[in-house]
């Protein structure tokens, strides 16, 4: 599965999608660079940063119907995009509780 493909959608790639698909390939990762991924979603214009909010979005629904090919993948995937959401963009445009937990409804 090619993580970038999926965060640009039919858009051209932004630089940050770059750390963000590192980050879901190797988890350990996810601490170290959460900081520099937060300050580079910083310095986007307005435009990037919607480009960027909808990307982590993409990202959960890609988690969501692809979930029982790989769940381990998956979880990954929406674990990272809902901590960058909510992190960057204040909240869950998906609200579905706490990132990386299963909804009940």
């Amino acid at each position: 599965m090619d993580i970038v493909r999926v965060l640009r959608g039919t858009g051209e790639p932004l630089r940050i999608y770059t750390p963000i698909a590192g980050v879901i390939a190797d988890i350990s990762t996810f601490p170290d660079l959460i900081e520099s991924i937060y300050v580079e979603a910083n310095g986007l214009s307005d435009e990037e940063a919607d480009r960027l909010h909808f990307a982590l979005i993409r990202l959960q629904i890609y988690a969501d119907v692809h979930r029982y090919e790989n769940m381990e993948t998956s979880q990954r995937m929406k674990y990272v995009a809902q901590v960058l959401e909510k992190l960057i963009f204040g909240s869950l445009m998906l609200e579905g509780g706490e990132p990386g937990a299963i909804s009940s409804e």
